[in-house]
Parts: structure tokens; sequence; C-alpha cells
């Protein structure tokens, strides 16, 4: 007689991306981390394997698709492939920082649009639903005819400005690095009650950031720039230094994704700039850590959404209910 044994367990797995936050997200769902080994062979083959039975279990693999990009990208994939061939029932791949998503258009010519091969990578591969966070447009949603839950990070950022009490809502005003993160900007003056100003700039990549001028009142306030991803910290400290000539009394900024690539951290550092708020969606090294940064843990965010997941019950929740402040 067959042994009856229990289907569907909601199952765990990290990849090699940012262990810490995926062990943080484990605590919070309430279960431990599934067993895998990934090997790198010397020629920069990658070597998977699942070490414990998850036939007919859900399974949700954390990884971020960050610096080292591409290794990163194909460990989720072979993890996919093996956790598809041990009969999973289900494949949520949880993905804190989706890699390639500023590839999302053609800007010129024979460009690539490479968040689009990406999301058909992950398809082809046999992933049953994407939980990102903050995607550089949302737009990338329509890039998968599998569900996606988009969270968002700004109740999160917001709630450290909020802690913060020398920050009103008539001192404070929110500003937005560039036009494209308008509608950025303005989510998270609508949570703080403040008003917005935009730097004028131009540049279509933010290693050639420029500002013209800031659209706004700025004159004697505490402005808060916020951005998606800090890549080379260029726009960001640049637009620190054009708040400051226009008069803001002190400049803070926040982020979803710290990317630090490069003298990143240096530029920081030597940037008008009173704290930077990021998540860890991204696990910082240890040689771009500053004394300016101030990291927030998206672990309870993405911990609740499993869960959520898991039973079938909505995810619009998370946006109405409280998130829990936790601060690195």
């Amino acid at each position: 007689m067959v042994e009856q044994v229990e289907a569907g367990k909601m199952k765990l797995f990290a990849l090699s991306s940012n262990r810490p936050l995926a062990e943080k997200i484990a605590r919070v769902a309430g279960v431990e981390l599934g067993k895998a080994t990934v090997k790198h062979f010397s020629d920069g083959e990658i070597q998977i394997s699942i070490d414990e039975s998850i036939r007919g279990d859900e399974l949700f693999i954390i990884q971020s698709v960050s610096d080292p990009v591409n290794t990163n990208l194909m460990e989720l994939l072979i993890m996919v492939d093996a956790a598809r061939r041990a009969s999973a029932a289900k494949i949520n791949v949880v993905i804190p920082y989706y890699g390639y998503s500023r590839a999302d258009r053609k800007a010129r010519s024979r460009e690539p649009i490479t968040a689009k091969l990406v999301a058909s990578l992950l398809q082809m591969d046999g992933v049953n639903r994407v939980i990102a966070l903050d995607l550089h447009a949302a737009q990338l949603q329509g890039f998968f005819d599998i569900p996606v839950d988009h969270l968002q990070s700004d109740r999160l950022l917001a709630s450290y400005f909020e802690e913060n009490t020398e920050l009103t809502a008539e001192n404070t005003v929110v500003v937005a690095p560039d036009h494209a993160g308008v509608s950025r900007a303005r989510r998270l003056a609508e949570l703080l009650g403040t008003p917005i100003a935009i730097i004028d700039n131009r540049s279509e990549t933010e290693n050639a950031a420029h500002p013209e001028a800031v659209i706004g009142d700025v004159r004697g306030k505490h402005a808060i720039l916020v951005d998606d991803i800090i890549d080379t910290a260029v726009r960001i400290s640049v637009s620190a230094v054009a708040l400051r000539n226009a008069g803001a009394a002190s400049v803070y900024a926040c982020a979803t994704h710290a990317v630090l690539s490069g003298d990143a951290t240096k530029r920081i550092d030597d940037a008008p700039l009173e704290k930077v708020v990021v998540t860890d969606s991204i696990q910082i090294p240890a040689d771009k850590q500053s004394d300016k940064f101030v990291v927030m843990s998206v672990d309870d965010l993405f911990g609740r959404a499993i869960n959520l997941i898991y039973n079938e019950q909505p995810v619009d929740q998370l946006f109405r209910s409280p998130i829990t402040k936790q601060q690195q």
C-alpha cells in the first residue's frame, strides 16, 4: 500500500546573490530554507542540485539578478530547471532586483529589449509566477504571460522619513532627479504629505547627468531625492549639488536598489547628502559600505507576500496594512 504524504508544502530556496535577505524572508514566512547545493566550476559553468524531495511542493526561489548579473541569472534559470525536473507542483521566483530591467524598450535602432528576453527565458524555463520589487518600469509586467506580483517599497522608505522628527510636511519637499521619475516622487510625496520638485535633467543616461534647473520651491527646505536604482550615483550626487545651490537646507536620498557600480560609494560620500536610504534587495558588499547608508529590510514585505500567495489570498492587502520597519 502506497503511503499517503502531504502534498503542496511551501518550500523556500536561496541561491547565491543575497542569502542574508533570503534567510530573513524565510523567518518571516515561518519556514526554513530548503537544502540545495550551488557549485561553480573553474570555467564558469554552474551546477545545482536540490538536496531534498520537492515532489508536489510549491517552491519560492529567491534570487536577485544583481552583480554578477549574468552568473546570478544563470543560477536562477538552472535552479528552475532542476525544480521542474524534480516534479515541483509550482515554481515561483522571488526577484528582489530584476536585472536588465532598464533595457525595456528600443531607444535607438538595432537595440535589443533585454528585459523582455529575460522574461521569455523565465517563462520558457517553466516558472509559474514572478514576485518582483520596484521594477524600473511597471509596464515590464506586460512582458510576462504568467502572474506577476509587483511589490513596492514606497511605504517602507517613507517610514524612515516619518520617524525623523526634523522633517515635517511643511519643511520638506520630495524631489524627482529627472522628468521620468515624477510619478515615483509623487507616490512618496503623497505618503509624506509634502510637495514635489523636479530636477530638469534632460540627459538620457545617469552617467551623463547635467541638471539645468530645479523646478519647484526647495529654498530653505529639506529635500528628499527619490529614485528606483542608484547605479553609478552620478545622477544622485549632481542632483544633490543642484538642490543645495538652489537653497535647500539639506538633502537626503532614497532608492530601492543599491547597485553601486564603480566609484558610486565615493561619489555619495563626496556629495552634500545627509543620508541615503536604500533597501537590502541587493546585498551591499563590505567595500561599498558608507556611513551615509541606511538600509531598510524588505524581508517583511516579501515574507508576507509569499504567505499570501501560498494561501491564495490577495496581495493588495500589503499596500493597506503597516509594513514592519526593520533597519540594518
